[in-house]
């Protein structure tokens, strides 16, 4: 009995830690332009397909330490593109209405699935888990998976690094300033524009990372830039818009909610996430941790 609270608790905070991995660059970005940057999920997507490609080039599998370096690849070519975005799309979208971002981001996702369907073709494509992590840890009769505890530990790394950076550093406080208040910031001698470019390169280079984290633990398509997207707004809402920490908190319980809510009510997989996030929301609109931090 303790072994089967354990593993669905385990499931919960995987699927919590791929999901906060996705959210981390789009709360960020939300959180310093308040876009809501529809085109993520595409970005992720062209990680994971990047992460492909780059095994591909060798055996088709790697080690740990590898790995790494591969998800770090994949999180600089794309944080590369998210400076080309930058400059071509949010730039232009700062004074204009929220619903225009939408439908301008919304066409970005667009466009990345037309890239990734041009590029490496419709069918579904798998990548290989690192050597290492293919197997499983067993702890008495609870048996964990290596590579659903490395997506946990990867999850919470990068928790810890983004909040050290916001919360410790010159430039992470600087980027706080922005969010709250870019004008009394700019009054101040600071670049707000450059600010703005961090934000949205940081943000994209967290999609790659987590694309290249998250490619062995599903199969590839042009189609899953929509996968982890709903879920992800979902995060960042419960967890206060903007607000780091909050999403982190919002992924592990929302994560716990579904896990459990799937295992004692299999009827309706899934539906307890959205239920979760309509009952928050009703008692506390402005999410768990309101404002930036």
């Amino acid at each position: 009995m303790l072994a089967d609270f354990l593993l669905i608790a385990m499931n919960g905070l995987v699927w919590a830690m791929a999901v906060f991995l996705v959210a981390s660059g789009l709360t960020l970005v939300f959180g310093i332009l308040h876009i809501l940057n529809f085109s993520h999920g595409g970005f992720v997507m062209i990680g994971a397909y990047l992460a492909y490609s780059i095994m591909n080039l060798g055996t088709g599998s790697v080690g740990i330490v590898a790995f790494l370096g591969l998800a770090l690849a994949c999180a600089v070519t794309v944080g590369a593109m998210g400076f080309v975005i930058d400059r071509v799309v949010f730039k232009r979208l700062k004074d204009v209405d929220d619903s225009y971002s939408l439908i301008a981001t919304y066409a970005v996702l667009l466009l990345s699935e037309g890239a990734v369907k041009s590029i490496w073709g419709p069918n579904f494509l798998s990548v290989y888990p690192p050597n290492g992590l293919a197997g499983a840890v067993f702890l008495g009769d609870f048996i964990m998976p290596a590579y659903a505890l490395f997506v946990i530990a990867a999850g919470i790394a990068v928790f810890l690094v983004l909040d050290f950076w916001l919360q410790r550093t010159a430039s992470g406080k600087i980027m706080k300033s922005v969010a709250l208040d870019p004008w009394m910031a700019s009054l101040l001698g600071i670049n707000i524009n450059l600010i703005f470019t961090v934000a949205v390169v940081a943000g994209f280079a967290l999609a790659g990372l987590a694309g290249g984290i998250l490619a062995p633990n599903q199969s590839l398509s042009p189609m899953m830039g929509g996968t982890y997207i709903i879920q992800a707004f979902g995060v960042i809402i419960v967890g206060g818009i903007g607000n780091v920490r909050g999403a982190f908190l919002a992924a592990i319980l929302l994560g716990l909610i579904d896990a459990f809510g799937t295992v004692y009510v299999p009827s309706f997989p899934g539906i307890f996430f959205f239920i979760a996030v309509a009952v928050i929301i009703l008692f506390r609109p402005q999410g768990l941790l309101s404002g930036v931090r």
